[in-house]
């Protein structure tokens, strides 16, 4: 099982994990936090890169600069619209050429977000989410 922890601090709230890492969150008013809709974001960003990056590498064409920005609109009140995701990357030259290594990219990103993203797959399917109250 994954598990973060949320709570509230003395500066506002922050999501810990057992490793120790920490993430502030809060209404987007503040300075040097994450709002809850752009930890979703940077999440399903994350999750794409960290997929993609040993599976293109593994196939012998380690991408010079791998970044992405993930962006939604809101649409209504609680409800995001299509999210996007869009790359940015440089591509190695090497002995196969930058045309291999960008099909390489392409085949390997479409098959992370359309199977092997966690994130992105818990988003595009429907999931219970249970709320356990004391």
């Amino acid at each position: 099982m994954t598990a973060v922890n949320v709570k509230r601090t003395d500066d506002g709230f922050e999501a810990t994990n057992d490793r120790g890492a920490r993430v502030a969150i809060g209404s987007g008013d503040e300075e040097g936090v994450f709002t809850p809709v752009e930890l979703l974001l940077a999440a399903l960003g994350g999750c794409e890169i960290v997929t993609v990056e040993p599976l293109t590498a593994k196939r012998g064409h380690r991408l010079v600069r791998l970044a992405a920005t993930v962006s939604a609109d809101k649409i209504a009140t609680s409800t995001l619209g299509t999210i996007r995701i869009e790359y940015d990357v440089e591509l190695p030259d090497g002995p196969e050429g930058t045309a291999k290594a960008d099909e390489v990219f392409r085949a390997v990103a479409k098959r992370v977000n359309e199977r092997y993203c966690t994130v992105g797959n818990a988003l595009k399917e429907p999931m219970k989410v249970e709320q356990i109250l004391p």
